[in-house]
């Protein structure tokens, strides 16, 4: 079940990943169940944590004087949403996500986001090494051909790499579900937002 203490990570939903040199992605609907499990983080009042790729490279697609910075069209940071702004990789790197996390004593941190092979994956690793019980939800996360692989093949590789070892592997769907059998055992009450 999905509870307060549950934790949504979004990494890097930003639009620079529109820019067509990257490739055609590997996707499975991904955005859509992105906004998805936003809508339901949000109803459910639990804790979302917004990850912006802030390079300091000024050549990046996702430097902050580009568009390619800015979030995606409904992954605006709502509220009292936590953003962490991000200078590599891993969002636990140069920043303060794993002080926030032991702040709010999260249950499990739940990943979701671009691109599956980098950002994600290296997210998702330092997560599961912190201590922290982590899901990947794989059809809310994204991959682009890289080389001689398709996006397909990126995508099945890299969540065959993370599953078990470093993170549990979870699909929209049986996190829907999730949220249906919660919201049936507690009466439909909406749960209580944690706070810093």
């Amino acid at each position: 079940m999905i509870t307060k203490n549950d934790v949504l990570l979004l990494i890097d939903i930003q639009k620079g990943f529109h820019n067509p040199k990257l490739g055609s992605p590997y996707d499975l609907g991904a955005v859509e169940n992105m906004r998805d499990l936003l809508k339901l983080w949000r109803k459910n009042k639990s804790r979302v944590i917004h990850i912006q790729h802030t390079p300091k490279e000024r050549t990046s697609l996702f430097h902050p004087s580009k568009e390619g910075h800015d979030f995606m069209d409904g992954f605006v940071p709502e509220n009292d949403e936590i953003c962490i702004q991000k200078p590599t990789n891993s969002a636990f790197i140069g920043t303060d996500l794993e002080q926030v996390l032991n702040d709010n004593h999260p249950e499990r941190v739940y990943v979701i986001g671009l691109t599956t092979p980098h950002c994600v994956s290296t997210t998702v690793r330092m997560s599961g090494n912190l201590g922290f019980s982590t899901v990947i939800i794989e059809d809310a996360t994204v991959s682009f051909p890289i080389g001689e692989y398709d996006g397909e093949t990126v995508q099945k590789l890299t969540i065959a790499t993370l599953k078990d070892e470093f993170a549990s592997v979870k699909t929209t769907e049986q996190i829907k579900e999730s949220f249906t059998i919660e919201n049936e055992t507690d009466g439909g009450r909406p749960h209580q937002q944690s706070t810093r």
